[in-house]
């Protein structure tokens, strides 16, 4: 199968995520600074999935670029993925209410974790069917940054628990740990 269909959808499911997101954010009442700080959190938390939503967006379209078909669990797969960034406006909203309070901080992280896990997945389908020995596979190497993600998005969480705005300051790291994309597969020449 082409693969045009599924960048399509999921570029769509994207800036449909990315639309929403900012619809939740709310006018001040005045215009003064102090009606600005009131809906910080709004807009730090607004900001930070921004980013997170960029970088999946990003990541997406250099994990898509050497992928020549794909099949039905690719499919799947992908709409795994989906499902989880499709989350992140309602988390977004609900973070942004209270950002110190654990259980929507740890929802948050939970949603981000699955993020990762599905696109994880996603790579894994992909290089079953594009092969062990496939320019894919020298493009993703060995995983590290994904199982750092991983372990860091659980330990967030943990903390969060804890701390609300602790989970948040590991989520921000995490976020900075991919706002630059790999560069291995930019420097294979497929843009």
């Amino acid at each position: 199968m082409n693969k045009n269909r599924l960048e399509a959808f999921s570029d769509g499911v994207v800036a449909i995520a990315i639309t929403i997101m900012v619809l939740n954010l709310k006018i001040p009442h005045g215009a003064g600074w102090g009606e600005i700080s009131a809906i910080a959190p709004l807009l730090l938390s607004y900001l930070l999935s921004f980013i997170y939503v960029g970088i999946y967006w990003v990541n997406h379209h250099h994990l898509m670029q050497p992928v020549h078909s794909v099949n039905g669990l690719i499919l799947w797969a992908n709409l795994h993925l989906l499902f989880w960034l499709s989350l992140i406006p309602f988390v977004t909203a609900w973070v942004s209410v209270d950002p110190s309070a654990s259980p929507p901080v740890a929802i948050y992280g939970t949603v981000l974790l699955m993020s990762s896990f599905a696109f994880l997945l996603l790579g894994k389908a992909l290089l079953a069917k594009e092969g062990e020995n496939s320019r894919l596979a020298l493009a993703l190497g060995n995983g590290r940054k994904s199982q750092i993600s991983i372990f860091l998005y659980i330990l967030a969480i943990l903390l969060s628990l804890w701390n609300g705005i602790a989970g948040l300051f590991v989520y921000v790291a995490v976020a900075v740990l991919w706002f630059v994309p790999d560069r291995r597969i930019e420097n294979l020449g497929w843009d």
